[in-house]
């Protein structure tokens, strides 16, 4: 009885666990993205038919190269790949647009690289009083100057 019990809870668990690790799908990844870029871009019916298409083709790749990876059989090849899709549906994406869609594209695509929007950042005690200086472009990668006051030469003893 408790060895069935117990056999039991443990079968239960593992379906639990296993449900709860759930990876989105192509389809649901593009859906979110598309809706995301509509919101900041504001599409036509057709730009967004054509993006969709272009950001699905991107993914199904690109899940097919985790899916390698996660077997083991990758290689810096894929790692390159898998980067070259991003940069040629961006390229994609930006022939589609037109006008003042390519500024908010762009702003759409930095705001990705910092993690998404501003307003859903996780709010902490301190949120209200600080607010974090962003910085874009390639003065966002440059490492901070050193310090040179600091350091083992300038403790006096």
């Amino acid at each position: 009885m408790k060895k069935s019990f117990l056999i039991l809870s443990m079968i239960f668990g593992m379906a639990t666990f296993a449900t709860a690790q759930k990876v989105p799908t192509a389809s649901e990844l593009t859906t979110k993205n598309v809706d995301a870029l509509d919101k900041k871009v504001k599409l036509n019916p057709t730009q967004r038919n054509i993006i969709y298409n272009y950001t699905l083709d991107m993914y199904k790749e690109q899940m097919a190269l985790t899916k390698k990876q996660q077997t083991g059989m990758f290689n810096e090849d894929d790692v390159s790949r898998f980067y070259k899709l991003q940069n040629q549906t961006t390229q994609k994406i930006k022939d589609v647009l037109k006008g003042e869609q390519l500024k908010d594209y762009d702003s759409f695509l930095e705001e990705q690289l910092r993690g998404g929007d501003k307003k859903k950042k996780k709010k902490g005690k301190h949120a209200k009083d600080e607010e974090e200086e962003v910085v874009t472009g390639i003065e966002g990668l440059k490492l901070p100057p050193a310090n040179t006051n600091s350091g083992p030469a300038d403790i006096k003893q």
